[in-house]
């Protein structure tokens, strides 16, 4: 009995020391890969004399390759774990990250985002819910929500970092300090702090293999719905400033209320394991998407300052239950057995979605007519996100008889 007592607080204390190192790794891999590019791309444009458009089809074209290549990554998390691919990642990244700023062509600039592309892969969210998930089982949504709201802050620490480092060292030179700050703190952490064992998924039922679930309807129909809501969302963020341009908003003020959304995913995600104990999966995933559309199709529709504030932080809250609500959806449903397969795959189309969703935005906007009704088309866009949700509930399996 005192054995079993002394394991147990060992045992809590590595997965606390698993959770800490994904938290930090997550901030930094977030914080290098992603936020700095938003910070660096105006003066890589005018370094370069690319246009902008180009400077920035090249990232999302990294982002793209993320997407696909997540899915791959996401069955090899399954088999062998996050240690060796989040550490190979951590590397590759800090390479591609070399390589965008030693490019001397635009192809060759292409090139590296695609590489960082593959490193995004291993290093994001995906594969790190993938290990909250496998260890820490039936508290892995706790564990989850603690991860999303630290790593939330990654915009807030890289972001003003990268524009530090920017008022004193060409972009080239800012991107170099951050490869050498990610390789320094990410590589041994994912070395180091994921060397706990990979723990076999314990069923005690029927399990259907990962490609039967992902041809299921309820599978398609999840991504789907995950798609279609992730467009309406991450248009958001791109578009909420010119929107309120239009308003005869300042910029200053506009980017006050963007900054105020980001708080709302922080308050988004600490109510989340309420909402998971008092509504179930389907439901659940309904409502959120349903807000998504309101306060998006919200936007399109006030003038004021002060009801475009409120509808912002609305959105933000259900931008950041989304997360979670996204890294749990495959364990609700068809449990942790596939859940890295599973999960890259349903990662695809919501990657691509944070990839197109400011142009779909601005396209929108341009054939509407204005900001207003490109938000107002994208509540649409939502709507429709819930009403498929709602056939994500996955058919009971047929048990075989044991003869």
């Amino acid at each position: 009995m005192s054995a079993e007592r002394t394991h147990a607080p060992r045992a809590a204390h590595r997965l606390r020391w698993v959770l800490l190192t994904l938290c930090v790794t997550e901030i930094t891999s977030w914080g290098v890969l992603y936020y700095a590019f938003t910070v660096l791309s105006d003066q890589i444009s005018a370094d370069t004399g690319w246009s902008a458009p180009a400077v920035t089809a090249a990232f999302s074209a990294g982002l793209v390759t993320s997407a696909i290549v997540g899915i791959p990554v996401g069955r090899w998390l399954d088999r062998v774990g996050p240690r060796w691919i989040m550490t190979a990642g951590s590397a590759l990244g800090c390479a591609s990250v070399v390589a965008v700023v030693a490019a001397p062509t635009y192809a060759w600039f292409v090139a590296a985002w695609l590489v960082a592309g593959v490193a995004m892969s291993g290093v994001f969210y995906a594969p790190a819910f993938a290990a909250l998930t496998r260890f820490f089982g039936a508290d892995a949504v706790r564990a989850l929500t603690a991860l999303t709201l630290v790593a939330g802050f990654a915009s807030t620490v890289f972001a003003p970092l990268t524009a530090a480092l920017s008022d004193n060292l060409s972009w080239r030179g800012t991107y170099l300090v951050l490869a050498a700050l990610m390789a320094v703190i990410t590589i041994p952490a994912h070395f180091f702090g994921l060397r706990r064992p990979w723990p076999p998924v314990e069923t005690k039922h029927a399990v259907e293999s990962p490609t039967r679930t992902a041809r299921s309807g309820a599978f398609i129909a999840l991504v789907a719905a995950f798609a279609l809501s992730g467009v309406a969302s991450y248009a958001v963020i791109a578009n909420l400033v010119p929107l309120m341009g239009q308003r005869g908003i300042s910029t200053g003020a506009a980017a006050v209320a963007l900054g105020l959304g980001g708080a709302g995913q922080v308050l988004g995600r600490l109510g989340y394991q309420t909402l998971v104990r008092r509504i179930g999966v389907v439901p659940r995933t309904v409502v959120i998407m349903a807000g998504v559309a309101v306060t998006t199709a919200l936007l399109g529709v006030f003038s004021s300052y002060a009801a475009l504030l409120i509808v912002t932080i609305g959105a933000g809250v259900m931008r950041g239950i989304m997360t979670l609500l996204q890294a749990t959806a495959v364990t609700e449903r068809w449990g942790p057995t596939h859940y890295g397969h599973l999960s890259g795959i349903l990662n695809a189309p919501v990657m691509i979605a944070t990839a197109i969703g400011p142009f779909v935005g601005a396209a929108l906007a341009s054939l509407l007519g204005g900001y207003a009704a490109m938000f107002l088309a994208l509540g649409a866009v939502a709507a429709l996100a819930a009403v498929v949700a709602a056939a994500t509930s996955p058919a009971p399996l047929q048990e075989e008889s044991a003869g």
